[in-house]
């Protein structure tokens, strides 16, 4: 229900060419905004479900303001449903600033929490040009994002079934193995042993709904696949991050859809910090820190970058001579695996930057010591000339 609470004075001829700020504070049922004058002064303030009723009221009380000479700017904290609510406004032709939440951090720390002060306050910092905004990526990126995430949640679904199976036949003292369950073949062997086994015949009964549920996940993601695969057919930066050793299609799509467009980052190192593969940095009078990664920034990024490198080791027949693999197996017998392959997924991060900056394919000649890069590259002179 609708609720609209009149605070400040009618509107009269003064209100011309004058700015209106617009705090937004918005939940999933509702949300509450502040219309905020040029002099700080709370005009009005309001609730309004977010239906389509709700959306109506609001422009409507929006479009009064427009009509009275206001010009109207709105700011809302990055949501699950701002995109949508960010797209109503700018329908509406109202400009929306989309804030971002880890930079503006007044709303969360204030020791009054309402929703009426919050979104006084976002219409307050609003007025003041002082909001961090939050860029949001575009709807293709949007819409690819939603299938890889659908895919990714019924893979790890798959992953807790088949694990479901492997303790169900642990109990009954059948040991499986890992892989044992990824054919179609192999499940089918398992459940006839089960039912010709006098003892454990009742485990197929088990058994079979599960097994029955793991093809259907197969399938649907399948489908999914199929989907990726038209949503990126023509894309460009899919098809340079493909020719990567070790990078199918769903990693490439997944950094194509989660940095979104590469001329947002100035650096190879802005890029990192994006991903969250960069280490905190605590600087004091003289003395520098350096810690572990931050972490922020898109976690499905930072895996498709993990996994762009393990594809890589999985690929050593090719890319065992490059560089950055052999300051990978240098750095594993020291660290670790773990910590070596964050690290050389920080690298990759670089190597994945040039290539889309640069709009060149992977060249693997550049990834190889310099004394075999120009060998490679003097060999292949000599193979141009004598053609």
């Amino acid at each position: 229900m609708e609720s609209i609470h009149r605070i400040g004075a009618v509107l009269n001829d003064r209100s011309q060419n004058m700015k209106m700020s617009i705090g937004v504070d918005l939940h999933k049922t509702q949300f509450t905004v502040c219309f905020l004058g040029e002099k700080r002064q709370m005009v009005e303030s309001g609730i309004f479900s977010t239906n389509k009723s709700g959306y109506d009221d609001f422009l409507k009380k929006a479009k009064e303001y427009s009509e009275s000479g206001y010009v109207l700017q709105a700011a809302v904290e990055s949501t699950g449903n701002a995109r949508y609510f960010r797209n109503k406004l700018l329908v509406a032709g109202i400009d929306v600033v989309v804030v971002n939440t880890l930079k503006f951090k007044v709303v969360n720390e204030s020791v009054k929490k309402t929703d009426k002060h919050d979104a006084k306050t976002l219409a307050e910092f609003l007025e003041k040009e002082m909001l961090p905004e939050s860029v949001l990526c575009s709807q293709e990126s949007e819409d690819l994002r939603r299938v890889l995430k659908t895919r990714s949640l019924l893979v790890k679904t798959t992953v807790s079934v088949k694990n479901q199976v492997h303790g169900l036949l642990l109990g009954y003292g059948i040991e499986s193995k890992r892989g044992q369950l990824q054919s179609k073949k192999e499940r089918q062997r398992i459940l006839n042993g089960l039912e010709d086994h006098e003892c454990f015949g009742n485990a197929a009964k088990a058994v079979v709904p599960l097994f029955d549920t793991i093809d259907q996940l197969y399938a649907q993601v399948k489908k999914l696949e199929i989907v990726i695969e038209e949503l990126v057919l023509e894309d460009k930066d899919v098809e340079l991050l493909m020719t990567i050793p070790g990078v199918g299609i769903i990693t490439a799509s997944t950094i194509r859809a989660y940095m979104d467009d590469i001329n947002r980052y100035d650096s190879p190192k802005k890029f990192a910090s994006y991903i969250g593969l960069a280490p905190w940095v605590q600087n004091s009078n003289e003395t520098i820190h350096h810690g572990h990664i931050t972490k922020r920034g898109p976690v499905e990024l930072r895996t498709a970058m993990v996994q762009s490198v393990l594809g890589m080791v999985r690929s050593s027949k090719t890319t065992g001579n490059y560089r950055i693999m052999s300051k990978y197996r240098v750095m594993k017998k020291v660290k670790g695996s773990g910590q070596s392959i964050i690290a050389t997924a920080r690298k990759m991060s670089t190597i994945v930057y040039m290539i889309l900056k640069t709009r060149e394919p992977f060249d693997p000649l550049r990834m190889v010591p310099d004394k075999r890069y120009m060998e490679m590259q003097a060999a292949a002179w000599n193979v141009v000339k004598a053609g």
